[in-house]
């Protein structure tokens, strides 16, 4: 009785780790309202997701210090944001999407802080995360 106890207990301490993550495969589907300003092309030139040039490419976009990507130029904000240690992980995209300027006005204490991206995803940013995890290195 003691075992089934201890093993219902920790099933449900675990619940919450096992349900936190994305779909990568509803990502992949959720991707196409960001395709349109957003491209997912490997570091050796492998056209993921073919789409717009007005944001950056997010291959690799997992790990990456905000405002770094070489072939895009970004808005001040962000690139002070990334100056300041932010980190794509999957907590902070996630904020981002859902309203990118209220998360750089919070994340550098600047109520004057703008971003270029005025799209918010409202719901989906952990399956889109786990989709770019999936194909970025």
């Amino acid at each position: 009785m003691k075992r089934m106890i201890a093993t219902a207990i920790i099933g449900l301490l675990a619940a919450p780790v096992l349900a936190d993550g994305g779909d990568a495969e509803k990502g992949e589907k959720t991707f196409n309202k960001c395709k349109s300003c957003h491209e997912i092309v490997s570091d050796s030139g492998e056209e993921i997701v073919k789409g717009g040039k007005t944001g950056p490419n997010l291959y690799g976009l997992p790990g990456r210090t905000a405002g770094t990507y070489d072939d895009f130029r970004y808005g001040d904000s962000i690139v002070a944001a990334g100056e300041a240690g932010l980190v794509w992980d999957e907590e902070n995209f996630d904020k981002y999407v859902v309203d990118p300027r209220a998360f750089l006005r919070e994340y550098l204490d600047d109520s004057s802080a703008k971003t270029k991206m005025t799209f918010k995803l409202k719901k989906g940013a952990e399956d889109v995360w786990a989709y770019l995890e999936s194909v970025s290195e």
